[in-house]
């Protein structure tokens, strides 16, 4: 009862109370008992109800639980059965499988058993034929050494029987006797001359003596047209001419060469000798044997499917444009989850087949054009409607147009706001990407990655460039290809994800692919299934090798393990020579030479510079230049410094890099120190042009070159009274003097060069600071100078120009 209807009976009881908690005489107290007993006993039955009708409610609701609980229980129960007997199977299938590879690994490990010892045998047999025959040759040669010794003997004892008879006859006969004696010397011989044996040596003498004999003649003839690869050994060098290697290090010794028969060989030291043996020899470089060609018949060439990759600016939708392509690919086709397992992808448009590799990085794509290796087929290139050309989409086209694949270009993000098709058609016209509806050569698609817009077009415009393009390969010829990517797996060892270019990959073949070797143990498709082999344009991922290999490797089959163990050792070998003589890029103090040469038909520039007017000027001025003896071609034009993709642009395509008001950043210049790609820098653009044309004509001057002597960070700003403005700087490396000149770096961009006005460590004047040390300098000319700038300190030394 609430304290409202106690109050309440307590008055109708005429019973004087405040509140309910009021203190109440005895006499009250049994009153209000036996007036409010019924209306208590009244309220604990409704309490009583409640409570009944509570605690039913939860039986019923606990008893429903319990039921769904149950209910689950069977359900969860019946699908792990379920899941059980899947995975049962699965490793019934797995059992299978492994037990069939164990018996067909066992079967070929027999059969080479079975070979080696035949192979064994055969060589025991010949070598014991060999030990008899050397022991029959050295008994022949006992034989005759014992009859030559007694017909020596024999003839000596027959000269002095002789003379005793004639000296006897001359004193006691006539002078005829003498005669006559003398008339049988003379017939017999002179005394002390053997008698020449009639019997014909055989055996170990016969094979002696015309050894001896050659070793007396002056030298062999050697042959002509001899080729041999850039990096052999002494003794390869010497078989490879028909000598001794003992020859060929004699004359190696009188150069002040001192190599023994299996060091590696330089270049300049194989064409002296050959030009001093008379021989024509030709000597072919390390890629020119890895890049090999392959003849095919045109009958067994066969269509295959186009190898895809996406490049474009950041934020464009490459990513998001490869999820759209698969998730279509795998609605239109019953082939399952397409996922980037293994870095490449498969998808399937009217029925073919698209290989996508995942790189859409351009420096990828460019570092395996370096390589050696054209993996790509077509380019797409992503282009944001909102946003469109930007400088990384300006560095993906002329990537790909020095790859020389032709471009497609989705046109990204047409449903957001503020999309303007038209827009990038333009402005990817001054890049000469024209579309084909504006009488060009490239197609266009609007595409929305993320609504899904278009993507049945593009990639029906994929298959039409491939059409175009007539794609075809030998998929019956052993497998060779390109390797994309490659990692050390802890589990596994060394894998590799190859895409294969001819031929078909079975397991169980011996691959060689760069440095490394082995034999495929499994294969992989794009799914992550186990697969058998691999056609041309499929994408796998390989395990069995020995080492990692790189990417852009290429790979290829051998029909013995042995002939790919001797060639992956052989370009092992090669390339350990390559590092200490790296691959000389084109510069303009060699150009004429090559010129000359007949070695450089295209000189190739990429330009950098701080404003696009500098860049014009330049190209106008190269096109007015007489291109008769070389074409100039500018690759790639940008605006702002130098960074490490223009270098490996440059590398990957023998070009030289021009730089105005503009520095490359650190690691682009240790990149370039590298790979030996030559970068010029000028401040005025008639002087890059002086110079291009004087190293085309062969005309270069005795000049001047900057030594940059540090590089120097402003960490804060001091203002100094009637002196101005002081930089505290950190040095951060070479070591700068006061005599050192000075220009002012900011965001790759040269803002002031003069000289240095002071330089101070703490409140003394020094000479010099070295790399570590903290220093403050003045400048003197130029004040605005920010928190942030860099420092670049050089001297100009004049340096003679070699003829």
């Amino acid at each position: 009862m609430s304290s409202k209807e106690l109050l309440d009976h307590l008055a109708a009881l005429k019973i004087p109370a405040r509140n309910h908690a009021s203190t109440l005489v005895e006499a009250y107290v049994d009153k209000i008992r036996k007036d409010l007993a019924p209306v208590i006993a009244e309220k604990q039955a409704e309490l009583e109800a409640k409570r009944l009708k509570a605690e039913a409610a939860e039986r019923k609701k606990l008893a429903a639980e319990e039921a769904a609980r149950k209910a689950e229980e069977a359900a969860r129960l019946k699908e792990e059965e379920a899941a059980r007997k899947a995975e049962e199977a699965a490793d019934a299938a797995e059992r299978a499988e492994r037990e069939a590879a164990e018996k067909a690994q066992q079967a070929e490990e027999a059969e080479r058993k079975k070979l080696e010892e035949e192979e064994r045998k055969r060589h025991e047999a010949d070598e014991s034929a060999r030990k008899e025959a050397e022991r029959k040759a050295e008994e022949e040669a006992a034989q005759l050494a014992v009859q030559a010794a007694k017909l020596e003997a024999e003839e000596a004892e027959r000269y002095r029987q002789m003379a005793r008879e004639a000296e006897a006859a001359q004193r006691t006969a006539p002078s005829s006797i003498i005669a006559e004696a003398a008339k049988m010397a003379a017939a017999s011989g002179p005394i002390g001359k053997k008698k020449k044996k009639t019997k014909k040596p055989t055996g170990r003498r016969e094979q002696t003596e015309p050894r001896v004999a050659a070793a007396q003649t002056p030298a062999p003839t050697l042959e002509q047209g001899v080729v041999i690869t850039e990096g052999a050994t002494v003794g390869e060098f010497a078989d490879a001419l028909g000598l001794a290697s003992t020859e060929i290090i004699k004359r190696l010794m009188l150069l002040g060469e001192l190599l023994t028969v299996n060091q590696p060989m330089g270049r300049e030291i194989m064409e002296i000798l050959a030009e001093d043996l008379g021989a024509q020899l030709t000597i072919q470089k390390p890629e020119e044997e890895s890049l090999i060609t392959f003849d095919d018949d045109p009958a067994d060439l066969k269509p295959r499917p186009p190898v895809v990759t996406v490049m474009g600016h950041v934020d464009h939708g490459k990513t998001s444009l490869l999820d759209a392509i698969r998730e279509t690919g795998v609605a239109a086709t019953e082939a399952g989850g397409i996922t980037q397992h293994i870095g490449a992808s498969i998808a399937y448009h009217n029925d073919k087949r698209i290989t996508f590799i995942d790189t859409p990085g351009h420096e990828a794509f460019t570092a395996m054009r370096a390589r050696g290796a054209n993996a790509t087929d077509v380019v797409v290139l992503v282009v944001a409607a909102d946003d469109g050309v930007m400088p990384q989409t300006v560095e993906a086209i002329h990537h790909a147009k020095a790859a020389g694949v032709p471009i497609i270009v989705a046109v990204n993000k047409i449903d957001k706001d503020g999309a303007n098709p038209d827009q990038v058609r333009q402005m990817l016209t001054e890049h000469e990407i024209v579309p084909e509806e504006w009488g060009g050569t490239n197609i266009f698609v609007n595409v929305s990655a993320k609504k899904r817009l278009n993507i049945d077009e593009l990639l029906e415009m994929i298959l039409l460039q491939a059409d175009v393009l007539e794609l075809k390969a030998n998929p019956d010829a052993p497998a060779s290809g390109v390797v994309i990517e490659a990692k050390l797996d802890k589990g596994r060892g060394p894998v590799a994800t190859v895409l294969v270019q001819r031929g078909t990959l079975h397991v169980g073949d011996a691959v060689v692919a760069g440095t490394s070797h082995g034999r495929v143990r499994a294969l992989l498709d794009p799914l992550g299934k186990t697969v058998d082999s691999a056609a041309p344009a499929d994408p796998v991922e390989i395990q069995g090798l020995s080492s990692v290999p790189g990417a852009g490797d290429e790979f290829r089959v051998f029909a013995d393990e042995r002939d790919a163990r001797n060639l992956a050792e052989e370009r092992s070998l090669k390339q350990r020579l390559a590092a200490h003589e790296r691959k000389s890029h084109v510069s303009l103090d060699d150009l004429f030479a090559r010129i000359q040469e007949g070695e450089l038909k295209d000189l190739n520039l990429v330009v950098k510079a701080d404003v696009h007017g500098s860049i014009e000027a330049l190209k106008d001025a190269l096109d007015k230049m007489d291109q008769s003896e070389v074409h100039i071609n500018v690759i790639h034009s940008g605006v702002g410094g130098i960074t490490e993709t223009d270098v490996t642009l440059a590398d990957a395509s023998d070009a030289i890099i021009i730089g105005f008001n503009v520095r490359p950043i650190a690691k682009a210049k240790e990149l370039a120190e590298h790979s030996k790609v030559d970068i010029r820098l000028y401040r005025v653009i008639y002087k890059a042009i002086e110079e291009i044309n004087a190293a085309r004509v062969g005309l270069l001057a005795p000049t001047f070159e900057e030594h940059d002597t540090a590089r120097i960070e402003i960490r804060e700003l001091f203002k100094v009274p009637k002196v101005g403005m002081i930089a505290g700087c950190y040095v951060q490396e070479g070591e700068v003097t006061r005599d050192d000149q000075l220009r002012i770096v900011r965001d790759g961009t040269i803002v002031w060069e003069g000289k240095m006005g002071s330089l101070r460590r703490f409140k003394d004047d020094v000479k010099s600071v070295k790399s570590g040390y903290e220093c403050g300098i003045g400048i003197d000319g130029f004040q605005d100078i920010k928190e942030g700038d860099v420092l670049e300190t050089f001297r100009t030394i004049e340096v003679a120009r070699e003829a």
